[in-house]
């Protein structure tokens, strides 16, 4: 038996990150793993903090009765406190347990969220360059992403989006800071999104909801404060996860927060609980929501991430690339010398430096590089980012 054209047919829309990781391995075991300089995947090398493993020895040593049972499907009632009190601390808004779902990561919230809310042939607008798998997971609700672009800074071009709303629009998904661009978006943009779907929803007899993935939330650079959707719009729900933060990627620990002025915020949180359970997640991780009820005001250390943008960005700039300089994240998305960025990724390669197509993002000239690695890796790759460029460099 085959797989469906379907499938086929996102796989190959679907694999440059992937198929960058698999050519590295390759690579790596033919000319040996300190010779080929991995920027491709976002996968962090630095550790959770110490707080995270002295919990998960009290935990391991001193275990709770009944610990690894099933709970309520929304997540155990005393994580989504503390979770909730964390919220209310950074947004000052009267966040509770009732407002929280916890789930398996960013990832299992859009899809929670998406099936709870969207009907078939719905609309969720979405921004270039923007995350591929946001394309996959409204295909598993039967419904389609429309995209609007960027200006050369990476903002929604507001007109654009004015015109792509119809009647079918149901949802407007931000991610902040982005991947792959680590551009937060401003209160003044956040501002201007709203006060469009705010007419739009007057103009059309319609609910849009403003939906922001962040998992990068707290990894934010220059002493920027991060503005929260739930200011700007209160149609407003947030998908996240430690994944980043705590650098925790593979323990799937996340949540969904719905705003606490969301009109019928209980029939929402209904739902989301729900689907959480009838999409086969079931409920959050039971040990990774134990451990992080202590970890809401924790995270990695952001300067060191700040360290590594700042050393790649000055060293790029200084060759001749084109970079928006990142809010935050661990992602920087430089603009190719050519306007076709595939023959320059493959001279990359050439060069053992591994980047991953804008194409991917659906961004087109551009490649995106996650600067969350080692700091030999990304020293150790500038010599082939500068014979690359000098070989495509615009007269």
């Amino acid at each position: 038996m085959t797989i469906s054209k379907k499938i086929k047919h996102f796989m190959e829309q679907g694999s440059w990150i992937r198929k960058m990781f698999e050519e590295g391995e390759a690579l790596k075991q033919k000319v040996g793993r300190e010779n080929i300089y991995d920027l491709s995947l976002g996968n962090p090398v630095i550790s959770p903090p110490k707080e995270f493993y002295a919990k998960l020895r009290e935990l391991a040593s001193a275990p709770i009765d009944g610990m690894h049972r099933y709970m309520p499907n929304s997540g155990y009632p005393e994580t989504r406190a503390a979770v909730a009190n964390q919220l209310k601390v950074e947004t000052g808004l009267n966040f509770n347990s009732s407002h929280l779902v916890m789930t398996i990561g960013a990832g299992g919230a859009l899809n929670v969220v998406m099936k709870t809310i969207l009907d078939t042939e719905d609309e969720i607008i979405i921004f270039a360059p923007y995350f591929v798998e946001y394309i996959f997971y409204a295909d598993n609700h039967n419904a389609k992403c429309k995209v609007v672009n960027s200006d050369s800074k990476f903002i929604p071009k507001l007109d654009e989006l004015k015109n792509a709303i119809t009647a079918k629009t149901k949802m407007v998904l931000i991610c902040s800071p982005g991947n792959p661009t680590g551009v937060i978006y401003t209160p003044e943009t956040l501002s201007a999104i709203s006060k469009i779907l705010s007419e739009k929803e007057k103009e059309l007899g319609t609910e849009i909801t403003l939906v922001s993935d962040e998992p990068y939330r707290k990894i934010i650079f220059d002493n920027i404060k991060y503005p929260h959707i739930f200011d700007y719009h209160h149609k407003s729900i947030v998908a996240t996860s430690h994944s980043k933060d705590l650098s925790i990627p593979g323990e799937r620990i996340g949540y969904i927060a719905v705003n606490p002025n969301y009109e019928n915020n209980k029939e929402i949180i209904d739902g989301l609980t729900f689907c959480n359970r009838t999409l086969g997640f079931v409920n959050a991780p039971a040990l990774m929501q134990r451990i992080i009820i202590s970890l809401q005001n924790i995270a990695i250390d952001v300067s060191d991430y700040e360290r590594k943008r700042n050393f790649l960005y000055e060293e790029l700039t200084n060759i001749g690339y084109s970079v928006v300089k990142p809010d935050g994240a661990f992602y920087m998305f430089p603009k190719s010398p050519i306007s076709d960025e595939i023959p320059f990724v493959e001279e990359l390669k050439d060069q053992r430096v591994l980047v991953v197509p804008g194409t991917g993002f659906g961004t087109p000239g551009h490649f995106r590089i996650a600067y969350c690695v080692e700091d030999s890796v990304l020293q150790n790759s500038i010599d082939g980012f500068k014979k690359a460029f000098e070989k495509y460099k615009p007269f």
